[in-house]
């Protein structure tokens, strides 16, 4: 007996080891819609806008959230355009952001507290509902040239960040 626990201590010890997962699916308590599509106007040769005044719809998006002080909203105005026809020249971008309307009052204050860095505009979702918000596009050709005739098109880019 004294020999089979000595040769049982010196015997390789053989360790098991199994990994299991843990899996969960998380929903987004932050949805995004397009709301109104933008519509470039062209008020002269060398200009693409979405200014009502100029013939243009401005684009708006809607951001839905369940869940208040959880998320926040980055939309990103265009500097290129996605399609074109050929452009041999570049072209001036400018746009803006704003909250366009709000389920909320308690929301009356995204607008000024909105964080504005490059084409990105940031809002603080503090308030659980929906707020809409639009978002202004131009783009001018350089030198004052003409756009060649065809298709633009640009795409305002929105994200509901977790914080």
């Amino acid at each position: 007996m004294k020999y089979l626990v000595g040769l049982l201590l010196l015997a390789p010890l053989s360790v098991m080891a199994l990994e299991v997962p843990i899996e969960g699916t998380v929903q987004s308590r932050c949805v995004i819609e397009t709301d109104t599509p933008g519509v470039y106007g062209n008020p002269n040769a060398y200009t693409l806008t979405t200014s009502p005044t100029d013939g243009g719809v401005v684009p708006i998006v809607r951001f839905d959230v369940t869940l208040a002080d959880a998320y926040k909203a980055k939309i990103t105005h265009p500097t290129s355009f996605s399609a074109s026809p050929t452009l041999n020249d570049t072209q001036t971008w400018t746009g803006s952001t704003e909250v366009s309307s709000m389920s909320d009052a308690g929301m009356s204050g995204y607008e000024a507290a909105k964080v504005e860095y490059g084409s990105s505009t940031e809002f603080d979702l503090t308030v659980a509902g929906s707020t809409w918000f639009k978002t202004s596009s131009s783009a001018t050709n350089g030198g004052d040239k003409a756009f060649p005739g065809g298709t633009y098109r640009a795409v305002v880019e929105a994200e509901c960040i977790a914080k």
